[in-house]
């Protein structure tokens, strides 16, 4: 079995085990069944590094591959998908990176990849380690042209021109079902240059992704929470990633990752400190893949899903 088939079938197995749970459950049984499941599809991008054209038919690996219009399309069409005979209900997200990588940043210093979002709608992003690249100065004159929020915890700006322009969390409701979503940062120390982030002061994400996990779930009274991650997939030593943040905390139903551009079939599954599965996907580099999940809530509760990587061309 190869590892697209694995990953799909050990995503839809936990789903399918906790929907016949549920529905022997004597809540259940008592219910009216008055209400009806909703579906919501989370669509999803990382380290997309300025690529806003397709990738040249030079002949390589990649060649005609990507391009934020072809995304736009792909978007599109998923939001134009019947359910129930209504359009879908969809959120679009970023793990960072949206900048470095073509002369587009090189000479714009990221306005036209931050005005190409917008034009997708998307409804959140968080902050990648090359989104300093321009300075932090840049980075607010950017992400000031942003329709959606930049979300991240984990970096506290308050002695910067960045305090107060980003947000670490927000909720999103749809069809009734309330979605947290929050972001984290990956260490800037070593990996940025200091007079890019100047006084950023780096919090630890495994503390603060336990925080807002609990404070999504328990005070705002979330049905789902997601991290838009910018850690790491998985690292060969004692780095956090997505794969220690999972394994260390509670309550977060799924992780998208960027960073270390891993090219995830689907989402693979770690449990998280009370035994339950924390999904955790990530869909390489440069626009190449949308990352699509597909969720169905029953009363509040995730209760099926399925995920996948669509290529972009």
């Amino acid at each position: 079995m190869d590892a697209l088939a694995s990953n799909r079938r050990q995503f839809l197995k936990v789903f399918g085990t906790a929907a016949v749970i549920g529905s022997v459950a004597p809540d259940v049984l008592a219910y009216s069944g008055k209400a009806k499941p909703t579906s919501l599809t989370i669509l999803h991008t990382n380290d997309v590094h300025s690529r806003l054209d397709p990738f040249p038919m030079d002949g390589s690996r990649n060649a005609g591959k990507g391009g934020v219009a072809r995304r736009a399309t792909l978007i599109q069409k998923i939001r134009q998908e019947q359910v129930n005979g209504q359009p879908r209900q969809v959120l679009l997200f970023d793990a960072g990176d949206i900048f470095q990588g073509t002369p587009y940043f090189n000479i714009y210093k990221g306005e036209p990849e931050i005005l190409a979002m917008n034009q997708l709608g998307y409804d959140a992003g968080t902050i990648g380690n090359h989104d300093f690249d321009g300075g932090i100065d840049n980075m607010v004159t950017q992400f000031g042209k942003a329709s959606f929020p930049l979300l991240i915890a984990n970096y506290d700006f308050r002695n910067t021109v960045l305090d107060g322009r980003t947000m670490p969390f927000k909720i999103f409701e749809k069809d009734g079902v309330r979605v947290g979503v929050f972001g984290l940062g990956i260490k800037p120390e070593g990996l940025i240059p200091r007079d890019a982030y100047k006084e950023t002061k780096y919090l630890d994400p495994i503390e603060i992704g336990n925080d807002m996990a609990a404070k999504l779930r328990s005070d705002k009274k979330c049905d789902y929470v997601i991290c838009l991650s910018h850690l790491g997939y998985k690292y060969n030593d004692a780095t956090v990633s997505d794969n220690v943040l999972a394994a260390k905390t509670k309550q977060i139903d799924l992780i998208i990752g960027g960073h270390t551009h891993t090219f995830l079939d689907a989402p693979v599954a770690v449990n998280n400190l009370d035994g339950q599965p924390v999904w955790i996907n990530q869909v390489g580099f440069a626009g190449i893949n949308l990352g699509r999940i597909d969720l169905t809530f029953d009363r509040g509760k995730a209760v099926s899903s399925a995920g996948q990587s669509v290529e972009v061309k």
